[in-house]
């Protein structure tokens, strides 16, 4: 059997879509990370006299300007691949920071339980009845709309969902036998949470992550466009979407750009979740 064949067996088959869709979303990551070096302009250079230049292939289009130019002037490639930067790394980042907080509080309510298992899920209760998006609203107002203030409010959209199933599966794992010979042994609650409970948690956990992702965002870029999020110059993709709205008749592509970058990456994301959910699952 060659070392090809013997790869193929052993590694799960993954669907053309899936792996189309992993693909497009490496690309778009790279992308993002690469965008300094590889935007053709300065995302925030005005440059009047080529304003709403049509994409090329399209009659008035600039052979620099690949994807035409904004009413500014400002190149969409180079605002699209900086505000794909900004967008994406406040969801990673938000995303990250709300797993972590929701994990750590399900971990805590799930293996204590009792009086601190009360208060932990009533605040999880509460955070999932309040409406999420009037609370952003108040700590923009109180807080202002720099960069890291959106991040620590987008970073706690979401966290109950981690919280919730964090605590749904030390609820069971805590039962099992080897938990429980673990503890008779004399483990302690934090070698049993990092030696047992914590590597079976890890799957699920990346599950949510990717489902959750496309959420934040989301709202994100909800923000942007509402222009309460990242405010100007900086570029990002809610941003785009909002500032050329007015330019929808009779200059399409400033908002059809940036939509279909955020389209992209969130069908990508939420394509290879509900793939990783699939293959998560013991009974599909």
């Amino acid at each position: 059997m060659s070392a090809t064949s013997a790869v193929r067996r052993i590694a799960p088959r993954i669907p053309w879509p899936i792996a189309l869709a992993l693909a497009m979303a490496a690309l778009l990551l790279i992308a993002a990370l690469a965008a300094p070096w590889i935007a053709p302009f300065d995302p925030d250079r005005t440059q009047l006299l080529r304003r709403l230049r049509p994409p090329a292939g399209f009659e008035g289009a600039h052979p620099a300007h690949w994807l035409g130019t904004d009413q500014l002037g400002r190149d969409l490639v180079s605002r699209a691949l900086h505000g794909l930067r900004t967008s994406l790394g406040i969801a990673l980042i938000g995303s990250v920071m709300g797993c972590l907080i929701g994990t750590g509080i399900g971990l805590l309510a799930g293996y204590l339980r009792g009086r601190v298992e009360t208060a932990l899920m009533v605040i999880v209760d509460a955070q999932i009845a309040l409406p999420y998006l009037l609370l952003v609203l108040l700590g923009l107002a109180v807080f202002g709309t720099s960069t890291w203030v959106v991040i620590a409010l987008v970073s706690l959209a979401g966290w109950e969902n981690y919280a919730r199933l964090a605590r749904g599966q030390v609820l069971s794992l805590r039962e099992r036998p080897f938990v429980e010979a673990s503890l008779a042994l004399g483990a302690g609650p934090g070698w049993v949470l990092r030696q047992h409970i914590m590597p079976h948690l890890a799957a699920p956990l990346v599950v949510q992550f990717t489902l959750g992702l496309p959420a934040v965002l989301l709202l994100e870029s909800s923000l942007s466009f509402l222009g309460i999020g990242v405010q100007p110059p900086t570029a990002t993709l809610g941003r785009m979407i909002g500032e050329g709205r007015h330019q929808m008749l009779t200059a399409p592509w400033v908002v059809v750009v940036p939509t279909l970058v955020i389209l992209a990456l969130t069908l990508c994301v939420q394509a290879i979740g509900d793939w990783l959910r699939d293959r998560a699952d013991p009974r599909a």
